[in-house]
């Protein structure tokens, strides 16, 4: 033992040091650039990966991932598809790319949360105190506080995600069965029809529920929510002749359409169109396998039920949709009922789900009008979700509520569930299987101008909203990181070019416009123009230019922008 410890303590002291010397060691400016970018990097991820697992679009999801990036100047490549979102930053001299990978394995609306997250990614891209990359490099105070700055935004996504749901999920179930009472009057049922409807979707979501704790897959569920209210729809059938009502106050065809919509309701069919159009093909594709997989298991579901009653002997009847028993305004109000329902289910706020009550009376007060003039069912649909589109597109900034869930609560009427019943009930009938066929092909028609005509819808408001941003003539735009040299800097420069705060306006997506020019002191003379009836102002020393400002109205600064 002693003699290891001789040789031991005779190591230390003949052992050298560590180089004075540094060899192949990192860059430091490397380490800075790669621990800050990265961070940024996964901001954005996190942020684009809630987003898409809660029900956004991918346009939605790209936006708010770039927005992010570049509110601390950090550019980077987005690959976007239906399960993953990866992000790459390309790197440059002070080091290599990075890149970032995230699967979404879960995908469940949650409107509240969504609304929020949006709100963040705005806020985000908004606030004037975000610290360029660039400038973290070579300061490392500048770092840590781009660090704290960064780790304050993902305790502020954490809350979020971590918070409470706004409703149990017992309330969920209400909220369902409302929403099929809602679509019983749309569809001109009576009370017993609403009643009915809303105690098949009860009985459906326990169901599904229990199923679903399982692990059974979705498609499996929708075929058997499909059977059990189609079930319920031929349990009447044969029961009618013993009960003490008629067949016409009581169809079964509008308990199951009722129950079919509540189903039809949580599918992606507007997300996929908007994706296709939008340039997003695989996360498209994905979405509209996912689609065409859930609706063939409803189609399962009814043809499989039918098939059983016809091979017992029940007889079989469908009811025209011209037996209404309501005027067309209780009709509205049912929808109007249905859309709001379907914005409580999916957690949203009462506010958001009175803004999807307007929308939703809307998107059938629209398709009322047009059939009762003779159109087409696909244009009668197409026509109010282009409504609903751009109506959701344009005003989701000054509500606050993403266009998704507007348009998406906002259709919700105009789904055709009683189509997709009534031409599996032709086919199942052998006198009538061509019938059949041609409601499945007009229920798919309608499923298309519902999405195609949303998706136009937004396309046309997000247009007419760039082109009013850029209309005044006075009006300039410059990138935030250049905007923050100056209008964020600290007294002195302000003072030197003359900047007043109230420039700072109209912070958005990364973008800062500058709503008048007015407001931008002239750098020259120092005068504020601030318009022909301001008194004139004491003629100032000339004072430097500044690269980023225009001086005077109708001038673009020197960077020309």
């Amino acid at each position: 033992m002693r003699g290891k410890n001789f040789f031991d303590n005779l190591a230390r002291k003949v052992g050298g040091k560590t180089p004075s010397t540094t060899i192949g060691r990192r860059a430091q400016r490397a380490l800075l650039a790669e621990r800050s970018i990265r961070e940024v990097l996964e901001l954005a991820v996190r942020v684009g990966e809630t987003m898409l697992a809660l029900g956004a679009s991918a346009t939605d999801v790209t936006d708010a991932i770039r927005r992010t990036t570049k509110a601390f100047g950090v550019d980077c490549q987005i690959d976007l598809t239906f399960t993953s979102i990866l992000v790459v930053h390309d790197g440059a001299n002070d080091g290599a790319g990075i890149s970032l990978l995230r699967v979404v394995n879960s995908r469940l609306p949650d409107y509240d949360r969504l609304t929020r997250v949006m709100e963040l990614s705005r806020e985000i891209a908004a606030d004037p105190n975000d610290i360029d990359v660039a400038e973290t490099i070579d300061d490392p105070a500048k770092l840590e506080e781009a660090l704290k700055q960064l780790e304050s935004f993902h305790q502020r996504l954490d809350e979020i995600l971590v918070a409470p749901q706004r409703f149990r999920r017992s309330m969920v179930t209400v909220w369902l069965a409302l929403m099929a009472g809602g679509v019983g009057f749309l569809l001109g049922g009576g009370p017993l029809v609403c009643l009915l409807s809303a105690a098949t979707t009860v009985i459906v979501d326990l169901v599904l529920q229990a199923l679903g704790r399982w692990g059974l897959p979705a498609f499996f569920l929708q075929i058997a929510g499909a059977a059990i209210a189609t079930g319920v729809a031929v349990g009447l059938l044969a029961l009618l002749p013993v009960l003490p009502v008629e067949f016409a106050a009581l169809p079964p065809a509008l308990v199951v359409a009722s129950g079919l919509v509540v189903l039809l309701a949580g599918m992606s069919f507007v997300g996929a169109a908007d994706d296709a159009i939008n340039g997003f093909p695989i996360t498209a594709m994905g979405r509209l396998l996912e689609v065409v997989l859930l609706t063939l298991g409803l189609i399962v579901g009814i043809a499989v039920v039918l098939d059983v009653a016809r091979g017992l002997g029940i007889d079989l009847r469908l009811v025209e949709r011209s037996v209404q028993p309501w005027p067309s305004a209780v009709q509205v109000v049912g929808a109007a009922i249905a859309a709001a329902a379907w914005a409580l289910a999916s957690y949203a706020t009462v506010r958001t789900a009175l803004v999807a009550m307007v929308f939703g009376g809307i998107a059938y007060l629209g398709y009322d009008i047009l059939v009762t003039a003779g159109t087409e069912p696909l244009v009668a649909t197409a026509v109010p979700a282009l409504i609903i589109g751009v109506l959701g597109e344009g005003l989701s900034r000054k509500l606050h509520i993403p266009a998704t869930i507007t348009t998406v609560c906002g259709t919700v009427p105009l789904l055709p569930g009683l189509a997709i019943y009534q031409g599996m009930l032709d086919i199942t009938s052998s006198s009538s299987s061509d019938d059949g066929v041609l409601r499945l092909v007009q229920a798919g028609s309608i499923g298309i101008g519902i999405a195609g005509g949303v998706t136009l819808g937004r396309f046309l408001a997000r247009q007419f909203r760039r082109r009013r941003r850029g209309a005044p003539r006075e009006a300039r735009v410059m990138s935030k990181r250049q905007f923050r040299g100056t209008a964020t800097a600290g007294p002195e420069t302000r003072a030197m070019y003359v900047i007043p705060d109230e420039v700072a306006v109209g912070l958005e997506t990364g973008m800062l416009r500058i709503v008048s020019v007015d407001e931008v002191v002239d750098a020259v003379t120092g005068a504020a123009a601030k318009g022909p009836d301001a008194p004139a102002q004491p003629e100032a020393t000339a004072r430097p230019t500044h690269p980023n400002v225009a001086l005077k109205r109708g001038d673009l600064n020197a960077r020309g922008e």
